[in-house]
């Protein structure tokens, strides 16, 4: 499992815009920018649309105060999937909603899980990280021991006190 420190996989990612396909790589994300990347389990399922989407969605401007350039949700889902989860979410501008369709990047991340006995195949485990410049600066990454779905520290406002906090020791350094 990548953590702090390593640089993030490199990719390509399938998008569908516009009736379109396009290709955008992992540099083009975060190449020369601070992202926070949250991953999810997949587009319209419980924890995810209820309260992990929705609540990036809800500070993405607090985040953007903080230096954040980008904010991405990305899903082992194909780009159909996660452009119509979405619209179905009110996803605007605050959130850019990234399929991982295969799973490439997930697994270089030495996330992806084994989600069989769901009828879901192979997903992301739950978790966001701060990453600058290409590079994992902090990893949130929920209880791989856990059964079920864990969602406790890989929400937005773990992620805000964690901006928050840094802040201020930069400022009393």
């Amino acid at each position: 499992m990548r953590g702090v420190g390593d640089a993030v996989p490199m990719t390509t990612f399938k998008l569908r815009k516009g009736g379109e396909w396009l290709e955008r790589t992992s540099q083009d994300y975060f190449k020369g920018r601070n992202v926070v990347l949250f991953a999810l389990p997949g587009a319209f399922t419980p924890t995810c649309s209820s309260t992990h989407l929705p609540g990036y969605m809800a500070l993405s401007k607090n985040l953007k105060t903080m230096g954040v350039d980008e904010i991405i949700c990305l899903s082992v889902n194909d780009a159909f999937v996660m452009n119509a989860w979405g619209k179905d979410q009110g996803v605007e501008e605050e959130v850019t909603m990234l399929p991982d369709g295969s799973g490439h990047f997930t697994r270089a991340m030495g996330m992806l899980v084994d989600k069989d006995e769901l009828g879901f195949g192979e997903r992301s485990w739950r978790y966001s990280m701060l990453v600058a410049d290409g590079v994992i600066q902090k990893i949130f990454v929920e209880d791989r021991a856990a059964t079920g779905d864990p969602f406790a520290v890989s929400d937005a406002v773990t992620m805000l006190d964690y901006l928050n906090d840094a802040q201020k020791q930069a400022a009393n350094a």
